[in-house]
């Protein structure tokens, strides 16, 4: 099978200074095959085989100037990858009452904007503050971001090489806007055969009320480039408060622009310095739930006489 045929795996993180792009490439990728090697050993073999197979949209640098130094997540990440399932006290934590108080007031400053300054933690003013960034195209720097992730996805519509999208948190949003402009404004040819979201924040009303076509209806309001879209969603998260994207975007369904919508909920098992992240990047890939997804479109794309 020729590199160029070889289908795509093309990740978009979120938020946050990132490590150096090789160094996080290699990181998810080895948390990645691991979620795959989890259910499917084989499978995991054949998406090792080079180094074409899996991609990454390295943006974050652009958007702060800076890299995230990995020796602060190295051990953390090592630890995900050898734990192979979660345990009493990752779910314990996870669903915690005090987590699932948390994720109600967030959805209720979701609901009622004007609770936001007196519900934001400092933590929250920084999200909020990169998140209008990008919502208001500060310095042309959404325009950027986006055409970063155009780029590969138009070489591989060029090479015919079938793309699963693999998009966390507001890699999500970049990605939705991307493809919502090039199927309204660019015309571009490019298809998405599967978009696997993970800890997405496409269900908050704050964003839905931002992303692109927003204010249309009908066709015009949605991308026409997604065959399938799975949404992956931690228990306990609090980027992802509405874990359920499909009733959000169930008019895709209806109006005949995507087969089929699916949300999955899992338990995501990063720690760093011991304590639960359950929206870590990487213990969203080295999970058994992502994983299944990866190895079922890998085997359908696989199967194909010419690939």
């Amino acid at each position: 099978m020729e590199a160029i045929h070889t289908p795509l795996i093309l990740y978009v993180p979120g938020l946050l200074p990132k490590p150096e792009p090789d160094v996080h490439k290699d990181a998810l990728r080895r948390c990645l095959l691991e979620g795959v090697r989890r259910n499917d050993p084989e499978a995991a073999a054949g998406i090792a085989v080079g180094d074409h197979s899996f991609d990454l949209v390295s943006w974050t640098y652009f958007f702060y100037s800076e890299h995230r130094d990995y020796a602060l997540d190295a051990d953390a990440v090592n630890a995900v990858i050898a734990q192979q399932e979660p345990t009493r006290e990752d779910r314990r934590e996870a669903d915690s009452w005090l987590r699932n108080t948390t994720r109600w007031v967030y959805r209720l400053g979701d609901m009622l904007p004007f609770l936001i300054p007196h519900l934001a933690t400092e933590k929250m003013e920084v999200h909020m503050r990169d998140l209008r960034s990008y919502t208001q195209n500060r310095n042309g720097i959404a325009d950027h971001v986006r055409e970063m992730l155009k780029m590969p996805l138009r070489a591989a519509c060029e090479a015919q090489r079938p793309v699963l999208l693999l998009t966390h948190s507001m890699g999500s949003v970049i990605a939705y806007d991307s493809l919502w402009e090039m199927t309204h404004e660019s015309n571009d040819q490019v298809r998405v055969d599967h978009w696997l979201t993970c800890g997405s924040p496409l269900g908050q009303n704050y964003l839905q009320k931002r992303i692109k076509g927003c204010g249309l209806r009908g066709r015009a309001r949605y991308p026409h480039n997604i065959r399938r879209w799975t949404n992956v969603s931690a228990i306990g998260e609090l980027t992802a408060i509405d874990p359920y994207l499909r009733n959000d975007f169930e008019e895709m369904l209806e109006l005949g622009l995507v087969e089929a919508i699916t949300d999955i909920e899992m338990y995501n098992s990063f720690r760093l310095d011991g304590q639960l992240n359950v929206h870590a990047e990487y213990g969203y890939l080295a999970s058994r739930e992502l994983g299944a997804v990866v190895r079922d479109w890998w085997l359908e794309q696989t199967a194909k006489p010419d690939s």
